[in-house]
């Protein structure tokens, strides 16, 4: 059976860093960060851009999905509306696949700590502060399990993903 693992979390939960150790525990794997299906310069969000990237995410998860030689699919995204889920696994062919969707949560404070550093680093822009704090509130209620990354590292997060993963579907 595969398995497909969805992380999603708001801007500075640690997504990336989180699945990039998943792949290190799980056999078989693959993962797909939904950034790179739309890097583009500049970034623009429209609904075209929009369109296209649930497009170019769909293509690249079904022919994951369908590699005989991949036993998990590790995939994260912001997603911070249940109906941008529920149309990307529309678009999917999970038939013998086993969805896990996992949400990366944290205190306030955390995620500025967290964000701060990446400002100072040059890795973010001041604005993603107020704009990721903002979306805390929506995967609280998100139909998901919640993993609170507030005080644990990648590598712990990682590994209870991996263990809820390999749990029998009827215990997770």
């Amino acid at each position: 059976m595969k398995h497909l693992i969805i992380v999603n979390g708001t801007m500075g939960a640690g997504k990336t860093t989180v699945c990039r150790c998943l792949t290190k525990l799980l056999p078989a794997n693959v993962f797909l960060d939904g950034d790179w299906c739309w890097d583009m310069t500049p970034f623009t969000v429209t609904e075209e851009t929009k369109a296209m990237v649930l497009e170019n995410i769909s293509f690249l998860l079904n022919q994951f999905l369908s590699c005989s030689s991949l036993e998990y699919v590790i995939f994260c995204w912001v997603i911070h509306q249940k109906e941008i889920l529920q149309d990307i696994l529309s678009r999917l062919q999970t038939e013998n696949c086993r969805v896990l969707t996992v949400s990366l949560i944290c205190s306030e404070d955390a995620l500025r700590r967290r964000l701060e550093n990446d400002v100072r680093a040059g890795i973010r822009t001041e604005d993603v502060i107020a704009r990721s704090v903002a979306r805390l509130a929506c995967y609280r209620d998100f139909p998901s399990v919640k993993v609170d990354v507030s005080e644990i590292s990648p590598q712990e997060a990682a590994a209870r993903i991996a263990a809820m993963a390999a749990r029998p579907e009827d215990d997770a």
